[in-house]
């Protein structure tokens, strides 16, 4: 059991102890173990007692936004991240009102755009009390509440325009004209919340689900539920009671370790949502409920830096982008603020001129908050070898803070049914002097895949899902057996890991190849400061005929005797087979790529090595390769 691991346990139990503690109930020890809960006193009289009567109270109260002001004197990150809100709110002003447009299934576009103008708009309302950025906040709130709907067909867009309403209410205090508040506190109930309430007062799926759309769409009706608990103090409670029992749902997936299954872009999507949350319940009850302490979600923060490699892309595997924004990560910022670590504190990004600066997220205006609130403490750095359990696994190798080479190794076990999942176990990518070397393909476009009439989101073995190469393992650099898709429901779990001078981890494939082998372990090795090893132990089972060694490149290849050669940028790594020297390597070319629909991606290829199944003379076949750059 590593140390990560270890303090994960410790959270869980002091977690369990605080909510019985506070609740004055102890589950038995082994629901405790594995189902921690959120505290969930919400009641009439609670909700009558505990909320704040003045706004602001969402993000912002009184005590908030003079420390707010405070530091706005004094404190370099927080002058320079309000100039960049005053530029975005100033461009706004001059941008046309919201429509109700759709694009294909979904109203997230605007949804989205109305909570990033909420952001902007709303900060420097508080800030300056501009009559004009009042009256543009009046006309947004107007524009989005005539809609005739918030497409509650696609919930993530009633989350996220709730959320924007509600803190446009809240953050204007009162100021806005009585008819505009009255439009659109009854806009938060009808559009909003009633719909999250099917007949019979059933959940929607994403209620108790257990991915993003939990916390995006709790945290929206948490947001309605206060800025309308005086007006319908019923509907505000029956919310926030099923959105504190809901969420722990989702808040499993961090667990133990803080792994965000569905990869580092859906971690600041769904953790975004997530800390804004825990900040509108602290500013409005005093309290998150046991929300931000909850297992595995602080020790998030260190994935979250550790998938952002040397060269600014991402450790981009499940449905990731492939690089990261270069303005300040303002959700890591929160975890800075609750930790005083400055690990995670990323001030030189936020001091960044503001000509340099791209528009900044839809969460920026309550980021400023954070970055107001955050004090340095003695924290810890972030670990040069790091191995995260959970539904998707991951392990990390570096080379460490002054790392001349820029070390960098991402590897994963897994299986497919995980949400934004891929036939991805066993795969890597490496990179080395600022070169991804080795590559994983990444996502792909939602709505241009959904406008054909493509089943993106099956998980069953034969979904469609699949047969793009983003999502099967013939676009990965793992091993596939008989050229057959992996087991979508075959969990590749790291079994073993190491640290310190020659960090090592293996993942056990077996289960992703179903009976096509009788054993598959993968081990990665950063046997050298320039260098990772890969060995894969199979066992062939009667079904066995082939297998393929696979590795995901952009960069040049020239096939050698023992292996091969990569040069892109200027610079080279090879490949060394040490294990088949009579096996030569191939180069399949996949630009294109082998479907109309899937992603192109410039100068990708695979590099395969086929071992046939009469070359195995031993029950056990090793395969051992190793990339070694300058």
């Amino acid at each position: 059991m590593n140390a990560m691991t270890q303090r994960a346990l410790l959270r869980v139990f002091v977690f369990l102890l605080s909510v019985a503690t506070l609740t004055g109930t102890v589950d038995a020890q082994t629901d405790a173990e594995y189902n921690p809960k959120l505290q969930n006193p919400i009641s009439a009289a609670y909700l009558k007692r505990h909320l704040r009567k003045a706004q602001p109270r969402l993000v912002l109260n009184r005590d908030i936004e003079k420390q707010l002001k405070q530091q706005l004197k004094v404190n370099p990150v927080v002058q320079n991240m309000y100039k960049a809100i005053q530029r975005d709110a100033t461009a706004i002003l001059s941008e046309s009102l919201l429509e109700r447009k759709q694009i294909g299934r979904r109203l997230l576009s605007v949804s989205r755009e109305m909570l990033r103008r909420v952001n902007m708009l709303g900060m420097v309302y508080r800030i300056e009390k501009d009559p004009a950025v009042l009256k543009r906040i009046n006309d947004e709130v107007l524009a989005v509440c005539r809609f005739s709907d918030w497409n509650p067909s696609h919930y993530l867009d009633v989350g996220e325009m709730a959320m924007a309403v509600a803190l446009a209410l809240d953050w204007t205090a009162g100021a806005l004209p009585k008819a505009t508040i009255e439009e659109a506190e009854h806009a938060l109930i009808e559009k909003g919340i009633k719909p999250s309430w099917p007949a019979g007062d059933k959940n929607p799926s994403w209620a108790y689900g257990n991915n993003n759309w939990n916390q995006v769409c709790n945290g929206g009706m948490i947001a309605a539920s206060i800025a309308i608990a005086e007006r319908d103090p019923g509907l505000a409670v029956k919310t926030l009671q099923r959105a504190l029992d809901g969420l722990p749902h989702a808040l499993d997936e961090y667990m133990p370790d803080g792994v965000y299954p569905e990869g580092s872009t859906y971690w600041g999507y769904g953790t975004g949502f997530s800390v804004i949350t825990i900040a509108m319940l602290e500013s409005a009850f005093g309290t998150d409920f046991g929300y931000g302490d909850f297992p595995g979600f602080l020790e998030s923060a260190t994935f979250r830096v550790l998938t952002n490699a040397p060269s600014d892309m991402y450790y981009n595997f499940a449905d990731c982008g492939d690089r990261r924004d270069p303005n300040g990560d303002i959700v890591l910022a929160w975890f800075a603020k609750r930790t005083g670590n400055a690990i995670y504190f990323e001030r030189e990004r936020f001091l960044r001129p503001i000509a340099d600066m791209r528009q900044l997220s839809r969460l920026a205006g309550a980021g400023l908050v954070w970055l107001a609130q955050f004090e340095e403490k003695e924290g810890k750095g972030i670990p040069a070898a790091w191995k995260g359990d959970g539904s998707n696994p991951v392990v990390f190798f570096t080379g460490g803070s002054n790392d001349v080479h820029r070390y960098y190794f991402g590897g994963k076990g897994g299986r497919g049914t995980v949400n934004h999942g891929n036939m991805d176990g066993g795969s890597f990518v490496f990179e080395l002097n600022g070169v991804r070397w080795v590559v994983d393909p990444g996502n792909q476009d939602y709505e241009s895949l959904e406008r054909t009439g493509f089943k993106l989101w099956g998980r069953n073995q034969d979904s469609q899902r699949w047969t793009l190469l983003t999502k099967n393992n013939f676009g990965h650099s793992t091993i596939t057996v008989n050229d057959q898709f992996h087991r979508v429901d075959g969990m590749a779990t790291i079994t073993d890991f190491k640290d310190g001078a020659i960090p090592e981890a293996t993942i056990n494939l077996t289960p992703a190849f179903g009976g096509l082998l009788t054993s598959a372990q993968r081990r990665f090795v950063k046997d050298g400061p320039t260098s990772l090893l890969i060995e894969d132990q199979i066992s062939p089972s009667d079904e066995t005929e082939e297998v393929t060694w696979q590795l995901m490149t952009t960069a040049d290849v020239v096939i050698q005797h023992d292996g091969a050669l990569l040069i892109q940028d200027g610079k080279s790594l090879r490949i060394e087979n040490l294990s088949h020297p009579g096996l030569r390597f191939s180069v399949i070319s996949l630009d294109p790529a082998p479907l109309a629909l899937d992603r192109q991606i410039k100068g990708l290829k695979r590099i395969e090595l086929r071992i046939p199944r009469w070359t195995m003379q031993q029950a056990v076949e090793t395969i051992r390769i190793r990339l070694v750059g300058d």
